[in-house]
């Protein structure tokens, strides 16, 4: 497999980024998946990026998650398209030289022990493989979401509960911390960037976005060293609702999101 230049990406993100694209659809196109790569999609969810993976490239597309719920989705609507779905950790991953790309959006500050994961999927990669991530980063990670959330954590009727909370995530402060990171553990880091991304929404769907990510830790009982009530989640939720609802300005909030692009090869 020859040698991809990266020598352009740093310029390429910034066209990339210019254009009002997902940071999915950002870290596809630095990605340069070609027609004949075999791809890894590490924490893959329902599929719906795993089956962009596959119109793509004709290789093998593997698709990894450790939530059944999920897998059933995606394997239900990828039918057809001969793309691999396994249910496991990213931690627990064992392929050797396997792929030419591992694309990990959005999944790498799930993970519980980053390091052993880079390592996995250092192992996964073939010679000249590369690796890239999206991810929100920093611990103010979304200014919008931490802000409801501290609502929750001063009311009166949610804080005592709410100080049981371990937060579950991972994230590093700046780019270098996660370039450093990837390097300790073999790769070659082209391109590592820390964005500011904000897009506007509806109240509503700010919610839906908290909903269909964040909420998966802060309401989740494994998260909490005492028991969760249905009456804590209610006014969770209705607390958070609110606090959108106020950061709205003519009707749309700005939305912020710090994101971690990052692209590093195994040579």
């Amino acid at each position: 497999m020859s040698k991809m230049d990266f020598s352009k990406i740093a310029t390429e993100y910034e066209e990339y980024a210019t254009v009002q694209k997902s940071a999915s659809e950002i870290l596809l196109k630095l990605l340069k998946i070609r027609t004949n790569d075999d791809v890894l999609d590490l924490g893959c969810g329902t599929g719906h990026l795993t089956r962009k993976i596959r119109s793509l490239s004709n290789g093998n597309v593997v698709g990894v998650d450790p939530s059944e719920g999920m897998m059933r989705e995606a394997i239900e609507k990828s039918k057809g398209l001969e793309i691999v779905y396994e249910i496991k950790s990213a931690e627990d991953i064992d392929y050797v030289e396997s792929f030419d790309v591992i694309f990990c959006n959005s999944a790498f500050q799930w993970f519980k022990d980053p390091e052993k994961v880079i390592k996995n999927c250092y192992r996964a990669l073939k010679r000249n493989g590369r690796i890239g991530i999206q991810a929100p980063a920093k611990k103010i990670y979304c200014p919008n979401f931490i802000e409801a959330v501290e609502m929750v954590k001063r009311d009166e009727r949610t804080k005592e509960i709410f100080s049981h909370f371990k937060e579950p995530w991972f994230f590093l402060e700046t780019a270098e911390e996660y370039k450093s990171l990837f390097e300790k553990c073999g790769f070659k880091v082209v391109f590592s960037k820390i964005e500011t991304i904000t897009t506007e929404h509806t109240p509503e769907d700010v919610l839906k976005i908290f909903s269909s990510g964040a909420i998966a830790g802060y309401l989740n009982q494994d998260y909490y060293n005492i028991k969760l009530t249905a009456n804590y989640i209610s006014v969770f939720k209705e607390i958070v609702r609110k606090a959108f609802e106020y950061q709205a300005k003519k009707g749309m909030v700005k939305l912020k999101f710090n994101r971690i692009f990052l692209i590093a090869v195994k040579e």
